[in-house]
Formats: C-alpha cells, structure tokens, sequence
C-alpha cells in the first residue's frame, strides 16, 4: 500500500532562496565566502547531494538500507564537490556549488518531469513501495515543491554571474557504485557531456595526472538521460559543462574527498585555461 502525497493545495513551498529551492555554498581566493559578494568562474551542481527526507515525505525513512544505499543519494559527491569548490575558488577567484537538499527518491532533479525515474518506482534492487502508484496530482506536487525551485535558482545565479559579464564554467559532481547488479566496474572517473563535447574533451585530455582510470562517456552517458541539467542551465548559455562520476568508493571519507579532489583540480583548472572567451552566440 502506498503512502500518498498530499493535495497540492495543502502545501506551500519554501521562498525560492531557501528550504528546497538548493543550498548554496561559495569560496573566494581566500576561502568560503556569502555566494552574493562574488561572481563564479565554475559553478558546481550537486543534485543528488542528500539522502535527507523532510516532512510531507518523512515515510522514506521507514526503510534504512533503502536510504543508505545509492539509490537515495550519491554518496561521498556532496564532500568532493565542496572540496574541489574550495580548491578551485582559491584558483579562479570565485566558485560556486548549488546543492540539493532532500534526497534523490523523493525527487531526482537530474531528470525531466516526463520520466518515470524522477520519482523512481524501481532504482536498482530497490523496490521504492513510496513511489508506488503515485498519480498525477502527487507528482505534481512533489515537481513543484522540488524540481522548480532547485532548477530557477541554479538559472538565478547563472543569470547573474551573466550580468557581472561572467561566463561560468558548469560542472555537475555525481558518484557511482563500484558494482552494477553484481557486475564490478573497473572505471574510477567518468566524463561525461552531451552535445558540447569541447570541455568535457579537455578535462580527459588533461587527466593523466590523476591517477585515475579515466574514460570519456562512462559508466553513464547522455544516452542514459543522466545530462539534464547541462542540457537545462549549459547548453542555452552556450556555456562550458561537464558531468563527473566518480566511483564511490574512492571518496567515501573526508580524506579521500580532499584526496579526489586535489587531483581533479589540476585537470579542471588546465581545461579553463583552453576556453575561447567570448559571449554567448546570436545565432
């Protein structure tokens, strides 16, 4: 039996700043710094950072294995995309992470409304009874509490840097599990991009250094619908993206966070330096 939402009527959503709408975190050349007094040079976009739940949806913790597991967050992703933002703030000058705060099983703001895999029935192994049977007023619902909020405020700061005259580079931070249905996956750090390849190429081309076993498109690729935010907030701007995965089991403490992170910077930092700067195209 599931638990249904509530009417969409008995909900009002948090403003668009806070609560829901992602949480924001900033470094500038000398360290964390209020988002507002800086302009960033990358933004970094983290949408399945929590596996939190928050009233209407507390029902999800009824099952802890299911919320420890992948299928509810992407673990370790939050602490290497706020360790790279420290990193490269104090490179560039200004870095942005825009996160999500509840978990991916309630909403997963790396997909479109139209798709079943938004609030997943089945993830993995994973039968989510919570998904089950929901109809269209308690998507909506859940659409308009999450989805919209998170993404017009990551469209907010984009069009701000914008005004400043800043074209940020955008780069989504996400983590996979070593294993696929018992398979193991030998990749350690995917690229990944979807119709402008050009930054994603870049930062491969300068991932030697990493020590990583690195490939471009894997484990996951546009193909598997996992670009809809560079598809959303990049490709209209016509800005610099691109998607890290990185296995979770070589970020899963603070350590190998910091760790990951120092390696991937080096990379991140030379593909910013082959960028042509220039406005957004007219045509």
């Amino acid at each position: 039996m599931s638990h249904p939402d509530p009417a969409p009527l008995s909900y009002t959503p948090p403003p668009m700043h806070g609560g829901w709408s992602g949480l924001c975190d900033a470094w500038g050349a000398t360290g964390a710094a209020d988002p507002d007094t800086l302009t960033p040079k990358v933004l970094l976009i983290c949408e399945h950072a929590s596996n939190a739940t928050a009233p209407p949806w507390t029902h999800f913790d009824e099952d802890p294995a299911q919320m420890a597991a992948h299928v509810a967050s992407d673990p370790g992703a939050l602490g290497l995309a706020r360790a790279l933002g420290h990193i490269l703030g104090q490179s560039t000058g200004a870095a942005e992470l825009v996160h999500a705060p509840l978990s991916r099983l309630i909403y997963d703001l790396n997909r479109s409304p139209d798709r079943a895999d938004a609030m997943p029935p089945v993830s993995e192994s994973f039968h989510i009874r919570q998904n089950q049977g929901l109809d269209l007023d308690q998507r909506m619902t859940r659409m308009e509490a999450l989805y919209l909020p998170f993404h017009n405020h990551v469209r907010a700061r984009i069009a701000r840097a914008l005004m400043h005259g800043t074209r940020p580079c955008i780069v989504t931070i996400h983590s996979f599990s070593p294993t696929w249905h018992g398979l193991p996956r030998d990749v350690e750090f995917g690229i990944i991009h979807d119709d402008a390849p050009e930054f994603a190429q870049a930062i491969l081309a300068h991932s030697a250094g990493t020590g990583l076993t690195t490939r471009l498109n894997e484990p996951y690729s546009a193909n598997d619908h996992v670009t809809h935010t560079l598809r959303l907030h990049a490709l209209p701007y016509f800005l610099p993206n691109a998607m890290l995965e990185l296995r979770n089991d070589l970020i899963a403490s603070p350590t190998q966070q910091a760790d990951i992170a120092a390696r991937l910077a080096p990379a991140i930092l030379r593909a910013m330096k082959t960028l042509k700067d220039g406005p957004c195209p007219q045509s």
